[in-house]
């Protein structure tokens, strides 16, 4: 398939959320919102106004949050629990664990601001553990959407499917990827973009980055594949395994660590089924310091011009093996 082109404007995928909880919330009164004080950051405010006694702000108590959530959820509604991610998980996880996925529970988690989105607010606020504590839990999709288009779609999908749901939201704005009327499919990824020199895959804030460092790549002649990976668990075992003996290298990114995360599940699936060279970018296993998320993520080598370089490392790599 051809490169796919990003739009030129930025969405806050916050945006595409609420939009479509307000949509759905119209047509089905059994929708309800749970926040933990975080009706402007969760961007409830439309949400509160049309139907107030549907919102339910339990303040700064993650534990509470998730129990209410799935107190509703065994009540008979449709609770979206929202909260910044690094708390909503951090908090919370015996809860997330026990209340949520142990009991298969109807409740879609909201993980607003991952990542490194709250930068400047340092270390207690990244949420960059957030995939691997909730990927180990059973019942539990994982999904990451890339931009405004799968973010709505990816809602539309949650509120229809039965049982949990994690879903990670950034307040980064990112380029829009993917066309109007995507239709999201649990573990699936998308092919963005077509190549036989290395993969490249990501999720999130990342995908467009992976884009323009294909674009870094083609310009000196090497063709690159891109995945959407938005789902971490169930990863796409079969988009994986093609890209592997297909491509013969594999390169990841993610606003998150290094450990338990999208490269980790991706090299648990190559490794089984076709073992190649691979570099997985993030967070190397350490706290990240302060700073905005744009400038963390190119000191973790996540720029274009970084993950290109890292692809031609492995591209390298790859040739001496054979």
């Amino acid at each position: 398939m051809n490169a796919v082109t990003p739009s030129a404007k930025l969405h806050d995928c916050r945006d595409a959320f609420v939009a479509v909880l307000e949509r759905l919330g119209a047509d089905n009164s059994s929708i309800v919102a749970v926040c933990n004080d975080s009706v402007g950051s969760s961007k409830l405010g439309g949400f509160k106004s049309k139907w107030p006694e549907r919102l339910v702000n339990v303040g700064i108590a993650e534990q509470n949050l998730v129990g209410v959530g799935a107190g509703l959820a065994n009540g008979g509604l449709l609770p979206f629990v929202c909260g910044a991610a690094c708390f909503l998980t951090g908090r919370s996880l015996e809860q997330i664990k026990a209340d949520i996925a142990y009991s298969n529970v109807n409740v879609k988690l909201i993980g607003i601001s991952s990542g490194m989105a709250y930068g400047e607010l340092g270390p207690t606020h990244h949420s960059i553990e957030d995939f691997a504590w909730t990927r180990v839990l059973p019942n539990l999709p994982v999904v990451a959407p890339c931009d405004s288009i799968e973010t709505a779609a990816a809602v539309e999908w949650a509120a229809a499917y039965d049982g949990p749901v994690f879903l990670r939201l950034s307040r980064v704005g990112v380029p829009d990827l993917l066309p109007e009327g995507h239709i999201f499919e649990l573990g699936k990824a998308n092919l963005l973009r077509d190549g036989d020199a290395v993969t490249l895959i990501a999720n999130g804030t990342l995908t467009h980055r992976m884009m323009k460092a294909a674009a870094i790549l083609a310009e000196q002649g090497i063709e690159a594949r891109v995945l959407n990976m938005a789902t971490v668990r169930p990863i796409d075992v079969e988009a994986v395994v093609a890209a592997a003996r297909d491509t013969g290298a594999i390169v990841t990114a993610e606003e998150h660590s290094t450990f338990g995360g999208l490269g980790s599940a991706i090299a648990e699936v190559a490794v089984a089924e076709a073992p190649v060279p691979m570099k997985i970018l993030g967070v190397p296993g350490i706290f990240a310091p302060t700073g905005s998320a744009e400038f963390l993520l190119d000191e973790f080598g996540m720029s274009p011009a970084g993950i290109a370089e890292a692809a031609i490392d492995l591209i390298a790599r790859k040739s001496s093996r054979t």
